[in-house]
């Protein structure tokens, strides 16, 4: 199993794994590169399996990750994805390995993932996680979860936990009609905010709000802990799934919301 790393010296010429085959999100997929090319002077690391294929690992320093959590001494896990035929390999503990090397080498506390309490799209599969070591650290509406690989002792002061903007989070209160947080994060994210979920939104005549996620400051205060991509209607939480955004499925999400 031979894994690389991309950086600044070959992220133009080295593929990142996701988005690579969908022409139209070509745009976005571009994106996401000039979003990694800037995180890696922020410590992002970015590994994944030598082949074609959807195997990789991100993470860097909770101080700097675009979440909204407060996890001082520990890395944070990005996205982390193994598809298709490679699952059942090995390569989701190769990989995990990778990053608690990272954090024990660099005197971490830790390692923290943001998951959901079932499976969401585009995150990291809570169950798995749990059976190598992970375990919950704080919870927030709309069922996600923190959860801690924990090298050390943590103060109280150190725990990790979901920031204020979460918990304190009033969505239901403010917007009417479809609100949708996403990122650069996600070569498909951009594409499908912008061309399908408007174009939904509009055929139904449903008010759309759309809120770049465009800073590291604004990530890590977003009242959703999801921050690739996030769909509410009505102010109540509806998925992470991007797919929601297109014409063919927009209606399975939003008909459950219409009666709330």
């Amino acid at each position: 199993m031979e894994y690389i790393q991309l950086g600044p010296n070959n992220i133009d010429s080295e593929h990142i794994c996701c988005g690579f085959s969908d022409k139209k999100c070509a745009n976005s997929y571009h994106a996401k590169k000039r979003w990694m090319s800037e995180q890696f002077e922020q410590g992002l690391v970015f590994q994944r399996l030598n082949e074609r294929a959807k195997v990789f690992i991100e993470y860097q320093a909770a101080e700097q990750a675009w979440l909204p959590i407060v996890a001082p001494q520990y890395l944070a896990l990005g996205c982390f994805w193994v598809s298709g035929k490679y699952k059942k390999q090995g390569h989701g503990k190769a990989l995990l390995a990778k990053a608690i090397a990272a954090a024990k080498s660099s005197n971490k506390l830790g390692v923290v993932a943001v998951v959901g309490s079932k499976n969401y799209h585009f995150m990291s599969d809570t169950k798995w996680l749990l059976r190598q070591g992970f375990v919950v650290v704080d919870e927030a509406p709309n069922g996600f979860q923190l959860l801690a690989y924990q090298l050390g002792t943590a103060s109280d002061e150190q725990t990790p936990r979901f920031a204020s903007s979460v918990h304190n989070a009033e969505l239901n209160a403010v917007h009417q009609g479809c609100l949708v947080y996403y990122s650069n994060r996600c070569p498909f994210a951009e594409y499908h905010v912008l061309e399908s979920l408007q174009q939904s939104c509009a055929k139904r005549h449903i008010p759309l709000t759309i809120i770049k996620l465009d800073s590291v400051e604004k990530a890590q205060n977003c009242p959703c802990p999801q921050t690739i991509f996030s769909l509410y209607y009505h102010g109540h939480f509806v998925t992470t799934d991007i797919s929601a955004c297109m014409d063919s499925r927009f209606d399975k999400f939003i008909a459950p919301k219409v009666q709330i």
